[in-house]
């Protein structure tokens, strides 16, 4: 399951709840393996020049190799940048747990 987490300041009016359905989708169209990706968001009120840094991190894969992570950063990036309206640096983080990673759901 992969994750994505989106940290800015607070002066940006971004509609997260589209960026995150935007990154899931991109990741799908990807890898239809990946599944629902969780995410959070962390607007900061106290910030230096505004920006939007996004973090993802998926599970090391076979099929997640060089080309694979160069193409889908390329297209988070144009998705993400697409639903932002107004100036400001950008980040993008992609990272790939290891197979010491565990994630799966918990139904008590």
């Amino acid at each position: 399951m992969p994750h994505a987490e989106i940290k800015y300041s607070d002066d940006l009016n971004l509609r997260t709840p589209q960026i995150f359905a935007r990154i899931e989708q991109i990741i799908n169209d990807h890898d239809p393996t990946a599944g629902a990706c969780k995410g959070r968001a962390y607007p900061s009120a106290q910030f230096h020049h505004s920006h939007v840094v996004v973090e993802l991190s998926l599970l090391a894969k076979p099929n997640r190799g060089a080309d694979f992570t160069a193409a889908l950063m390329a297209a988070i990036e144009t998705g993400v940048k697409e639903l932002i309206d107004q100036p400001c640096a950008f980040s993008l983080l992609l990272s790939y747990s290891p197979s010491s990673y565990v994630t799966n759901l918990h139904k008590p």
